[in-house]
């Protein structure tokens, strides 16, 4: 089974992004192809074998990852599966691609898999990190809803059957749209504790636009996925637990504008799941109305 890697920079992260592409060339087994793509910003002072794509500006996180699917032929056709990596994580283990090869093989239906995101000096997981709804160990694999999109593997079959990352999403949630599609499709998600990307610990709000964008894809993911009388559920419970967790003033600002952007701008196009994969949601643990 042939792995391809796909890593997004901006540029700002030399020494990470090559401790990480040096982490990937230690794997195990058959070497996997890299393609790191300049988000904005042009790729220096990496390896030769590694294959590199320019972007005059930033299409963020999925239009990044969707550049660099193409750099593998057309939905990633060239290889079996891509490896999603974020460019300050970093694999510590030799057979995590292995790993990767095996779950694929083991198991058909499997189209995604999430890696677990260790802190490299605490080994602690953030639980933001874990894609189950109940708090839960980080240590326990599981079958899941969605995937981490920094530290994850696609079967390139899957994007060839559903489709790439939405792109116009730009930051935040843009996995979980690609998750509800591929589950929706009949392909499995499996969150798997023993392939490790390590990863500072780190706080989402730290980008500048991360509350006007949560809110805004949240509008959109509803509006291009779920059923009808499910849309103002999903968007409805999401809009209750942001005001119990009680932002500043400057934060729920942000997120009522992108709440109002979401309802009034084009989501892209509307695909609705099927009953009976809200059910399957609702059977893994996380119905699509939270």
């Amino acid at each position: 089974m042939k792995l391809g890697a796909v890593i997004i920079t901006m540029g700002d992260r030399p020494d990470d992004l090559n401790a990480l592409i040096e982490s990937v060339a230690r794997q195990d087994g058959e070497p996997v192809e890299v393609v790191v793509v300049g988000n904005g910003a042009p790729v220096r002072g990496v390896p030769g074998w590694v294959r590199t794509v320019d972007l005059p500006e930033n299409l963020g996180i999925p239009g990044g990852r969707n550049v660099g699917i193409e750099a593998f032929g057309s939905n990633g056709s060239d290889v079996d599966v891509l490896l999603f990596l974020d460019d300050d994580g970093l694999l510590p283990r030799k057979d995590t691609a292995e790993l990767v090869r095996r779950a694929f093989a083991d198991d058909p239906e499997l189209g995604i898999v999430s890696f677990r995101i260790a802190d490299p000096d605490t080994g602690v997981t953030q639980r933001r990190h874990v894609p189950r709804l109940r708090a839960s160990d980080p240590m326990r694999s599981s079958r899941v809803t969605t995937f981490l999109g920094g530290a994850s593997a696609v079967r390139t079959e899957v994007i060839a059957e559903v489709g790439p990352l939405p792109g116009e999403f730009f930051y935040a949630h843009e996995e979980t749209d690609l998750a509800w599609r591929a589950l929706d499709a009949g392909w499995m998600i499996d969150y798997r504790s023993d392939m490790v990307l390590h990863h500072p610990t780190t706080a989402p709000s730290r980008h500048a636009v991360y509350h006007r964008m949560v809110a805004r894809n949240r509008v959109w993911l509803a509006r291009r996925n779920l059923p009808a009388p499910l849309v103002p559920v999903y968007v409805g419970v999401w809009l209750l637990l942001t005001l119990l967790r009680r932002p500043s003033g400057a934060a729920l600002k942000a997120w009522f504008g992108g709440f109002k952007e979401g309802w009034t701008t084009p989501c892209g196009p509307r695909r609705p799941m099927r009953w009976r994969t809200v059910w399957r949601l609702t059977r893994l643990g996380r119905p699509p109305v939270i």
